[in-house]
């Protein structure tokens, strides 16, 4: 269902402004997020997790500047832009083409579904007095988020934009809470498949996650510096900047150095993301990579798919496998 008194603002565009009280981003254009929740229930247990999911809305007051010059239609037109974020996604993984209604995409997402999840951790009083949450040091025991790709990585600059510019956390604490919430699955080891945005697109949509991205290099690399100071080619390879060409910032490589841990999806490509793909990285902080095999949900590709091959398989071994997969080894007697 739709839960419209939880809709979300979301910036984009606009510029960056150092006041006294700290780094403000100003002048933006703000598109609302409305939350849709898709009831997704557990099998046979009383338990309904919600997927929320948002939808692209222009706020009331949109564009009023165009309708009141009699600009009706650029109006109409400008408001439709806004919307146009969650009408369509983009459908193509295998080829990253560097699209600006991409980005936009990318980054709604992430920005709303991070102010509701801290709206929540600040409502829930989990071990605590305070009426309302203030400190984030429980953030990360409360909450993980897993980088499903590179796509939602604009969410490690946009927490720490969050703790450094409204929450007021220094840049160590914030960069430790953030780093110990995130953890990054890599799919592909294709390089034309790896997001490489342009760093002047992501200045002019958004300009305070450039400046952190920026700052996150610079401490990234001051450190691989350290460890390897006659090595520049190592710096080269392990920037988030890519400086050939077109500036671009590597998307692979932010979420690396914002997660506390990475993952390949089969042994095969876990061993490569370690010893070819992200090699450096991986020398560097060996106990950050690990593999997680892609499992399948046997109720819904097995007993609703095939129930057929379903019903064979318990008149067979039992019908324990639908909730414990590795029961379909007691098949290996029937071979």
């Amino acid at each position: 269902g739709i839960n419209p008194e939880y809709m979300l603002p979301i910036h984009f565009y606009g510029r960056v402004e150092n006041t006294q009280t700290g780094v403000r981003w100003v002048d933006t254009e703000v598109v609302l997020a409305l939350p849709y929740d898709t009831p997704i229930p557990g099998y046979m247990n009383n338990t309904v997790n919600t997927m929320r999911l948002w939808s692209a809305r222009a706020p009331n007051d949109f564009n009023l500047r165009d309708f009141n010059v009699g600009d009706y239609i650029q109006a109409v037109l400008d408001r439709n832009l806004a919307e146009n974020i969650s009408r369509v996604l983009y459908p193509n993984d295998n080829f990253f083409e560097g699209k600006e209604l991409r980005l936009k995409q990318e980054y709604f997402v992430v920005a709303a579904t991070l102010q509701d999840i801290i709206r929540r951790y600040k409502a829930s009083k989990f071990g605590t007095t305070e009426s309302v949450r203030t400190a984030f040091d429980s953030f990360p025991d409360q909450v993980a988020i897993q980088l499903n790709d590179t796509h939602p990585a604009m969410a490690i600059p946009e927490l720490m934009r969050v703790f450094l510019d409204i929450e007021k956390l220094p840049w160590s604490k914030a960069w430790e809470i953030t780093t110990k919430t995130f953890a990054y699955t890599n799919h592909t080891v294709l390089p034309e498949a790896l997001e490489r945005w342009p760093v002047e697109l992501v200045e002019k949509l958004l300009p305070r996650h450039l400046q952190i991205i920026y700052e996150i290099n610079q401490r990234h690399l001051d450190k691989i510096r350290a460890l390897f100071p006659k090595d520049v080619d190592r710096l080269r390879r392990m920037s988030l900047i890519e400086e050939e060409g077109v500036k671009r910032i590597n998307m692979a490589h932010l979420c690396i150095v914002g997660s506390h841990a990475v993952n390949g999806v089969a042994k095969i490509h876990s061993d490569i993301v370690k010893s070819q793909v992200f090699k450096d990285f991986a020398e560097l902080e060996p106990e950050k990579f690990q593999n997680k095999t892609n499992g399948i949900t046997p109720r819904r590709w097995l007993l609703l798919c095939n129930p057929g091959l379903a019903e064979l398989i318990a008149e067979k071994i039992g019908e324990e496998y639908v909730k414990d997969l590795s029961q379909l080894t007691k098949l290996h007697r029937f071979v």
